[in-house]
């Protein structure tokens, strides 16, 4: 379900407003560098044609596959308007350069939290959002609480699609 909010008695969709990552292409896997076997670090992110009027950026990563309902594994607000990229690995903490901030994930830390499903090909969406303000907040934002935030301030929304599936290892595949 797309988040863009309703503006002028429309759904304000922004063509050519596009969201790419150099690690993996849309509906493909996710390398293991980005996920719980690997590095666990946050992958390279790119856009372009963002709406007019975009103030910054908010991002939103979530596997909806789980068992448990939806689980977030990146919030991202207050990324400057004049930004096209987030670089890989990015730090795991609340304030980042450029007043950049990252909320809690659904391990409740701050940062990424790589692909890590439990069993099975689980997707992860990862979409990023065309605001028309900054968000102001005192308190740490978790995805809910930035989506109150920004209700009625999305211009649009780009969005990425990776999967992962975790891979047996040799010790799990023998047989007494």
């Amino acid at each position: 379900m797309p988040i863009a909010q309703e503006r002028g008695g429309h759904m304000d969709a922004q063509e050519g407003f596009t969201l790419r990552s150099s690690a993996f292409a849309h509906g493909q896997s996710i390398p293991d560098r980005y996920t719980c076997r690997g590095a666990n670090i946050s992958p390279p992110l790119e856009w372009e044609g963002p709406p007019a009027g975009t103030a910054g950026f908010a991002l939103i990563v979530e596997d909806p596959d789980t068992p448990f309902g939806t689980v977030t594994h990146w919030v991202v607000c207050n990324i400057p308007a004049g930004w096209t990229e987030l670089e890989e690995g990015l730090p795991g903490e609340r304030f980042l350069a450029d007043g950049v901030v990252q909320g809690r994930n659904g391990m409740r830390r701050f940062g990424y939290m790589g692909a890590c499903p439990p069993w099975g090909r689980h997707r992860y969406v990862f979409r990023l959002l065309a605001l028309d303000r900054i968000i102001e907040s005192d308190s740490p934002l978790g995805k809910k609480r930035l989506l109150r935030a920004i209700d009625g301030h999305v211009l649009g929304q780009a969005e990425l699609m990776g999967t992962y599936a975790r891979r047996r290892t040799a010790s799990s595949n023998h047989s007494a």
